[in-house]
């Protein structure tokens, strides 16, 4: 599930990711500047993380059983073809909508080796998910602007409220069934193809 733009712990990340300055443009280029100023904004990030995590544990349950659905779901394919040039296929709910996005596989019981969900964002940007009130766990695999797999959070926890943060900017994040990216031996750099996936050069077409 995605944390949506306008959640507190949203909100304590992006203070975290400001603090980089320049250097956090992408996540992954890492820290910038003398040892003062970087001790500075490890610290304000580490302050950051820990106003999210307490902004979100909640004092007492937050639901007292699964809640029926309320987002209705579009659906499309998606493709990753592999280092080794195995196309793999995948039969796809898409969350476009924030109400989509925030829902995402809440309260879902099942999900089939070859389902999933799509999460598409209209610009490429770094993004946060969570598994709060979602039941099974899930591997993310994160999909960058140039349409290739950027980064993997494999075997997430169910409703584990600790955040996933992308590994950078990117254009949108699928979800599949825990262990699926090992099984099919998924990878970063692998191209996805999906029709719903506007990416230079046509590699998500």
């Amino acid at each position: 599930m995605y944390v949506s733009s306008g959640s507190a712990e949203n909100r304590h990340l992006q203070a975290a990711m400001a603090a980089f300055g320049s250097g956090s443009k992408a996540g992954a280029s890492g820290f910038r500047g003398g040892g003062g100023m970087r001790a500075a904004r490890i610290a304000a990030i580490g302050l950051a993380i820990g106003l999210a995590v307490a902004a979100m544990t909640p004092s007492a349950p937050a639901w007292a059983g699964p809640a029926p659905a309320t987002a209705v779901f579009g659906h499309s394919r998606v493709d990753i073809v592999t280092s080794d040039g195995v196309r793999r296929r995948f039969t796809v709910e898409v969350a476009t909508s924030p109400a989509q996005r925030e829902q995402g596989l809440m309260f879902r019981r099942h999900l089939a080796a070859d389902a999933g969900m799509l999460f598409i964002f209209r610009h490429s940007r770094p993004v946060i998910m969570w598994m709060k009130h979602t039941l099974i766990p899930l591997d993310m695999v994160f999909i960058g602007a140039d349409g290739r797999i950027a980064g993997m959070a494999q075997r997430t926890i169910p409703e584990s409220l600790s955040l996933i943060p992308s590994p950078g900017p990117v254009l949108a994040v699928l979800e599949v069934r825990a262990g699926t990216a090992a099984r099919l031996g998924l990878g970063p750099g692998d191209r996805v193809i999906c029709p719903l996936l506007k990416v230079p050069g046509g590699a998500g077409r």
